[in-house]
Order: C-alpha cells, then structure tokens, then sequence
C-alpha cells in the first residue's frame, strides 16, 4: 500500500512521462489530440484543472504544521489543491466538474415541483391513510388495474419490503396530479413529474422507525437489505430513488402534523415548548407553590460537527457549498441562528472575561473549550455541535446550533431568553460553569430581565466538585433550598445517546442534519422520555424516601457526638460562618501584601549591597611590562568600572524602591533581620509559597479527575508536588498538616482544598471544620432536600395523572367533532392520541407502585388544570378546519421539468459520495496536521 508522499511522487512520474510522450509526437498527431480533447471538453461540459505541484509531502509526514487563522484562508488554499489534485490522484474517480449548475438546477426544480404538489399531496395521502386503515386485511403494495372510475392509468415499478415489480395504477379524473393518484394508492413517487419507480409507505415507515432507533442505519444499507431480500442486484442510482421518496415521505409527515396542531389550535409560535413536559409544564389549579416552576439544565456537545464541504472553485469565502436544495426545517425546538446571534457580542469583549474575579469565586478557573485550541477547527466544520436544553425529565426543550465556534456566551443567552419569555419567572438553570455564568447573563441586556423574574443559575452535581467551596456554599444543589434531589447532570445523559448520530450528520446537508437532529429529539422525547415519565417518579421518590429514613437515623446519634441540641439552625449558622470565612480567605490583606513586598524587596537590597561592596574593595595592582599587557590591563580596568557603575545602579534602583515603600507604610526605621516585623513577614512569605503549591497540588487533581492528561502523567506529577507541598507545610508556622497520597487521590469534592488555604489561622478549632460536623451538615441538607424533592414529586404526580386524562378526553372529543366534518383528518387525530396513550397502561402501574411505597403522601386523583388557553386539554375544544385542505389546481410549472434518468439519479450519488470522501481526506489531513505530538 502507497504512503500519500509515494503517491505524489508517482503522480510526478506519470506527469514526466506524459510529457516526454507528447514531445516525441509528430505536429499532425498533436492536433489531433487536441481536436479529441476539445470535442469531449464540449460533450461533457466539463474542464480539468492542473493544481500544479502538491505541497502535501510535508504536511503529511508531519515534518511541518498546518496554520489555519480564524479567517480560514489557509483551509481555503489547502481545500482547492487537495481537491484539484490530491483527491483526483488518489481515488481516480475523473475529473470533477467545474460548473454544476446542471446538477444544481435539477435538484432544485424537483423540490419546487414537489413543493408545488405538496397540498395535493397530503390531501391524497390522507385519503389513503383513512382508507386503508378500514382495510380489515392490511397491506402496503398496491393492487394492480385501473380500478373504477380512473380515467386513465399509470405504469411504474413500485418498491415494497419483500417485493418489487411494476404495477399498473389508475389515475382518476378528480386526482389534480399523477403523483396524488399515486400517493392515493399508498406509493411515494421518485419524481414529481414522470415518475417511474415509487416506494410504498410501508418500506418507508420500516426505515424511518429502524433509523430512528438506530441512527447509524444508512439508507445505502437499506437499500441493499431490500436489494437481498428480493433477490436483485444493487444499483446506485436506487439508493438516490429511495432517498428522494424518504425525502418526500418526511415533508407530507410533517405538514400532516403541522395540520392536525391547526386543528387542534396547538400551532402557536412556544406552544411545543410550553407543553413539552407534562410534569413540569401542566399545572394544576390550587397546587402547592413551588421555588423553581421549572428546572433545565443546558450544554454544549461537539459531537454532532458537520464537515464543511466545498466545491474546487467556488470555496474563496470559507461557507459551506453543499447543493442547494431549497428545503428549510420548520421547527419550534430549534432556535434560528439569526435569533442566536441576536445575543453576540461585538468587537473584542469577551463574554467570559475575568473582570468579574472581585465577585466570582470561580473567576479565571473555568472556562469552556479555549478558542484558540478550537479556531484550527473552525474552519473544517460548518456546525460545530449543538447547544441544549433539557427539562429534569430529560424532554428536549431547545436547540441551538454551534457555528464555526466553540461553546460562545450567546448560545446560553438565546436559551434562557427563549425560556424567561415563554414560562415567566421561577426558573433554575443548570451548567457546568453557572457561576461564571450568572455574571455574564447579569452583565448581558437580559440581566434586568432575568433578575426580575428570579432566574437563578445552578451548578450539576457532577462539576460542581471541581469548583470552589465558597461556589459551591451557593450554587450547587446540595445547599440551594427547593431543588430537591436534582443534581442537574441531565445534558450528560441525553449526549451519551444523541452521540449515535455523529456519523450520519458529520458529512450531510444542513438541512438533512437538522432534520436528523430534529426527528431523533421528537421520537426520544416520545418513546424513551415519556414512556419512562412515572419510572423516573417512581425512582425519585423511593430515592428520597430512603433518604429521609437513613438521615433521621443517622443524624440524632451525629448531633450527640458534636453536642449540639435539636436546634436545626445551627447546620445554617455553621454554613454561614464557612462563607464569611472563606470571603476573608479570597483575598490577602492590601497591607499584608505591602509588608511582604517590603520583606522581599529588603532582601534584594542586602544582595544588590552585597554585590557592590565585594567590587568596591576588590582591587586590581597592575605593572604594564610592554604596549600590549598595558592594552590587556586596560580592557579589564574598563570593564570592572562598568560591572562597578551596574552595581551601583542596581543598588540605587532597589534603595528608591525600599524608600517608596516605607513611605507608604509610615515605616520610619528601617528592618534588620532582628526585628519582630521582619520575622512576621518572613513567615507570610513563607505562607504565600505555601499557598501557591497548593494550589498546584489541587490544580493536578483536577486534571486526574476529569482525565484530562494522557498516559497517566498526572499520578507522578502530584507525587512530586505532594512532596514539595508537605515541605511548605512544616516550613510555615504553625506547621499546617501534611497530606498522604491516598488522601489526596481520594478527595471527593475539590473544595476540601480551601480549608488548608488559611496559614493565618488554625481552623481545627472551629466546630464545622471538624470531620463530623462535615458529615452531619451533608445528612442534614440531604435530607432536607428530599423533603424537597418529596414536595416536588407529589405535585408532578398529580400533574402526570390529570394529563393523561385531559389528553385522552380531549383528543376523543376532538376525533369526534372532526369525524362529522373531515373523518380523513379525525383519523390522524386518533393516531395522535393513540400514540399518546399507548404508555397510558405502564403509566397507571407504575403510579400504583409509587402509591404502595411506605412514606407515600400524595393522592392519585387527577385535579383541574390552570390552563384555559386555546388548544389545552383542559377545555371543550373548538375546532378549526385549516383552509389549506382545499386544494386549487396548480399552474404549470415555470421551468420544464423531465424524469430523472437512471443516469442523472447515479450522477447525483457520485456527486454527493465524492465529495463526502474528499471531507474524509481533508479532515486526515487536517487532523494529521493539528497533531502537535
């Protein structure tokens, strides 16, 4: 197998050889080659391009770095050669066709043609839906004939799961189009205008649930599955067909759906989004108040990158080209990057500053992804991943697209505005860095916004233990009052599954991509959220419940040893004294530190004294003997005056230095080692080193505990700083307490650290500092967070109880109304509540478990929901059929428009798989590149 640098070099060879070849050919011969070259330039309406030489050899056996600025010029220029040349000598596939508007424009008539057709669409598909779930022997293939009342007929090769063979269709008179009188007949045609093949439904409702729950299944692999179970032989230009047809089969679905929410009156711009969890969006009239209406947690995932894909010619700007297909995503879950950019901060601020360190106990410790470490990848991917949020329930509520960026301040600010302004005040927001985040959403346009309506920002449990104690005493949620046992962890969960998609958007349109992302957050929040909604009460409040009953065992027999009584306040007094204590450890003292100056600055004054005394009294006798030791002796006598005025210099620089600060501290008598003020500053020096290899120590700790180095190089390099830390502990006075290196490897929360921050102070006498007061205040607070969350989940009970009833209720009555009026349409209104209360059952069992648990002390009785709005299931709806279901005949289309060929359909395929695999070859390229090691 070739190495890229032996095929460039190959590529070289053949290049010479070509040339040598048409030296030796004779004028006529010449010509003649040229007149071929021309006549097939013109059939094929293509050009090659010569890239020139390639300069990849050192790139790609590392002897040299790839730079790629945030501009991306440098990707510019990488991607045109790579492309040009690199690719076309690697794969030989031939040339690659410079102008492909031809290609372009075809794409584009056929979705303008389907589009065009859409409303004739859906209203046959809805015909076939109603008709053939009467059917009493269901079967997706169409039965061949005219049948009665066509006028005319229509012959194509219809694809099923076990068959696939050419039927004969009728066309009826009243059908406004062939494919209508297809879609009638349960087939999805390949081509909005000559269509020759279609797809049965069933084929397509098999792909779309098994991608669904697989996200890796490819259409390629289908197609192929279908291809041996009938027996054929695999054709490209099929997997193009039955890609078109899904394509088509996704747009009816949803505007079928966007329909039935018409109907319904659910088609509101946040209606989704204020319904998207019954547990926490259902509210219930005479409910108990709750501190946070709703708990979310929200993060980034890079994940979910898709490739910037070029074309050879027209990548100059840096943005994606991929073939325009005139589709847009229509979704409430996904926020537009127009409505994310809203939040983005102009010129050089920095959203995430430190400017806050006055105020933010965390300030210059977290931070997310550092730009310049992801700017190199910027310019390979359009989207750079996802930014969500997620109810405590794991419901999907938002989505945000990163682009060409790392995990920027204005995503969460887009989120959070898009939730204060559909659900009002009483919000609690999760992130991995809420602490600096609160700061940045205080000093955004939304801060008054979010103070007003009581937004408060939260730390998960999981990153809460590397942030700082004085964080955590008000962000993370084992002290925060009203949130219950949450630990806010919820994004963690939901990418360790939405992770599957990676490799089926990386190299996909954005439109296909959204689509993706979309469908698989609706078919999850569905089929595993809300299909597991009364497991995750049931387990919560087992949870709790043990909980209690652990601590008020625990606890009596806590309070004994420390001596305290069964005042409860005095777990708060002591939380309070740890803040203070370590607010007044955040900072040193302005005066301390002036001392210690002063200290350090007496010491380089004594050297720099020192220094020239010994030049002052060193003395140089020479007795020149002949003209040259007298230009010898000379050269030295020059050179020990300027070591000599260098001294002095120094000298006096550090004596003004000394002088100013006496000055400021009204020091009158300067110190000598023997003084008291000496041997104090002495000792915060001493205290200062102390601190600062703490700080190192914890610093490797939290690298090991997020595995954040390779190759377990963090082990040794804290052996050696736990070295170096216990010799500055016995070195400060008193001596402060040395560490093991189990102790250290087995921290638990990181804060644990600040407590040995304080060398002004033995903080072993204080009553919370004590090993078992630690213990007794985590039992205290965790049982009164299960209290909480006790509270919490019996009004989510009842919630989820009178929802599935109100749903069911009112989706019949709806069925019902409708049925008189348009029973095609009151069919899709029973699949939706059908598809609602398939989980009623579980729902039910799992709700009489949580009744039977000792300690239960809610009630299973639905109540009354408080919303009355148009649409709520609380109501006698009102139904509205949407004008959109009268379908006028359509004019012509404004550009003529043939059936693909099976040619045209493979060219398609080529183009799409090339330029995926030249991604895959610029993304090696890159990665071997950015590779410093």
């Amino acid at each position: 197998m070739y190495r890229h640098k032996a095929l460039v070099e190959l590529a070289a060879a053949a290049r010479k050889c070509q040339q040598e070849r048409l030296e030796r050919m004779m004028p006529e011969e010449r010509q003649a080659l040229e007149a071929l070259r021309e006549e097939r330039n013109i059939d094929q309406e293509c050009e090659w391009e010569d890239a020139g030489n390639i300069g990849f050899e050192d790139i790609l056996d590392g002897t040299e770095q790839l730079e790629v600025s945030n501009a991306g010029g440098e990707l510019t220029d990488l991607a045109r050669e790579l492309l040009g040349e690199l690719f076309k000598d690697y794969s030989h596939k031939g040339p690659w066709r410079k102008d492909y508007r031809t290609r372009r424009d075809r794409i584009l008539h056929r979705n303008e043609a389907f589009n065009q057709q859409l409303p004739a669409l859906t209203q046959a598909y809805l015909d076939w839906s109603y008709t053939w779930a009467k059917e009493s022997r269901k079967e997706y293939f169409p039965k061949s004939g005219d049948g009665g009342g066509s006028a005319t007929s229509w012959t194509l090769h219809v694809i099923d799961v076990y068959r696939a063979e050419e039927v004969t269709l009728g066309v009826r008179a009243t059908d406004h189009f062939i494919t209508s009188a297809l879609m009638r007949q349960g087939v999805v045609p390949c081509s909005p205008i000559h269509p020759t093949a279609a797809v049965t439904f069933g084929a397509l409702e098999l792909f779309h649930i098994a991608r669904l729950r697989c996200p890796h299944f490819s259409i390629q692999a289908f197609v192929k599955t279908l291809c041996d179970l009938q027996g054929a032989t695999f054709q490209r230009y099929l997997s193009r067909q039955f890609t078109i047809a899904f394509d088509l089969y996704l747009q009816i679905h949803s505007r079928v759906d966007s329909i039935v929410s018409q109907v319904l009156q659910r088609d509101s711009e946040d209606w989704r989004l204020k319904h998207a969890c019954a547990a926490c969006t259902y509210k219930l009239t005479g409910e108990p108040e709750l501190r946070f209406n709703l708990l979310y947690a929200m993060d980034g995932n890079d994940s979910l990158k898709r490739v910037l894909r070029h074309h050879p010619d027209d990548i100059e700007d840096g943005h994606s080209r991929d073939l325009p297909t005139g589709q847009v995503l229509t979704s409430s879950r996904y926020l537009s990057r127009e409505y994310v950019n809203r939040f983005a901060v102009t010129g050089n601020t920095d959203p995430f500053s430190d400017e806050d360190s006055d105020n933010n106990p965390c300030a210059g410790r977290w931070k997310n992804m550092d730009d310049a470490k992801t700017r190199k990848a910027w310019g390979v991917y359009d989207e750079t991943g996802i930014f969500i949020a997620v109810c405590r329930h794991r419901t999907c509520l938002l989505i945000a697209d990163m682009v060409q960026s790392g995990e920027r301040a204005k995503y969460p600010l887009a989120v959070v505005s898009k939730l204060m302004t559909a659900f009002g005040d009483g919000l609690g927001g999760g992130y991995d860095i809420g602490c600096r985040f609160q700061t940045t959403l205080a000093r955004s346009t939304l801060g008054p916004q979010a103070q007003a309506l009581n937004h408060t920002c939260l730390v998960g449990a999981f990153h809460g233990h590397a942030h700082r104690r004085l964080c955590q005493l008000s962000h993370l949620m084992l002290y925060v009052e009203g949130l219950g046992l949450e630990d806010l962890e919820t994004c963690e969960r939901t990418f360790s599954k939405s992770n599957a998609l990676a490799s089926t958007v990386r190299y996909s349109t954005a439109f296909h991509r959204q689509q993706a992302i979309n469908a698989y957050f609706e078919h999850n929040g569905h089929f595993e959220v809300y299909a597991n909604l009364t497991n995750f009460l049931f387990d919560n409040y087992k949870q709790a419940l043990a909980i209690i009953h652990d601590s008020k065992t625990i606890l009596p027999s806590l309070k004994r040893d420390l001596s305290i009584d069964d005042d409860d306040g005095i777990f708060y007094r002591w939380l309070e004294e740890e803040k203070e204590y370590l607010e007044g450890l955040s900072r040193e003292p302005p005066e301390e530190t002036l001392h210690m100056e002063y200290w350090q600055r007496l010491g380089k004054l004594e050297a720099s004294s020192q220094r020239l005394r010994e030049i002052l009294d060193t003395w140089s006798v020479f007795e020149p003997v002949n003209a040259t030791s007298y230009t010898g002796d000379t050269r030295v006598t020059r050179r020990n005056k300027t070591l000599c005025r260098h001294a002095q210099e120094n000298y006096d620089k550090d004596l003004l230095v000394i002088q100013e600060l006496e000055r400021k501290l009204n020091i009158s008598h300067r110190w000598v080692p023997e003084d008291k003020e000496w041997q104090n500053a002495g000792r915060l020096v001493a205290n200062q080193e102390y601190r600062r290899v703490l700080d190192n120590l914890e610093s490797l700790v939290v690298a090991r505990l997020f595995e954040l180095t390779k190759m377990n190089r963090a082990g040794t390099a804290i052996k050696v700083t736990l070295e170096r830390y216990n010799k500055c502990a016995l070195a400060v006075r008193p001596p402060r307490q040395t560490l093991r290196w189990e102790q250290v490897v087995e921290y638990v929360f990181l804060a644990d650290f600040d407590l040995l921050r304080d060398t002004r102070e033995d903080i072993s006498q204080r009553p919370w500092a004590h090993p078992t007061a630690w213990f007794a205040m985590d039992t205290y607070f965790k049982m009164r967070r299960s209290e909480e969350e006790i509270a919490r989940l019996n009004i989510e009970i009842r919630r989820v109880v009178t929802y599935m009833r109100d749903e069911d209720r009112f989706l019949r009555t709806c069925e019902e109304k409708i049925g008189n009026i348009y029973p095609a349409l009151a069919h899709q209104v029973s699949r939706r509540r059908k598809l609602h209360s398939q989980f009623n059952g579980s729902h039910l069992k799992r709700l009489h478990d949580i009744a039977m648990l000792p300690g239960f002390s809610s009630v299973l009785h639905p109540g009354e929901s408080a919303l009355k709005g148009p649409g709520e299931s609380g109501i006698e709806p009102d139904i509205i059929i949407p004008s959109c279901l009268s379908v006028p005949l359509q004019p012509p289309l404004p550009h003529p428009l043939h059936g693909d060929t099976h040619e045209e359909l493979e060219e398609e395929d080529d183009a799409e798989r090339e330029v995926e695999e030249a991604s895959h070859a610029l993304q090696d390229v890159l990665e071997v590149s950015f590779d410093q090691e």
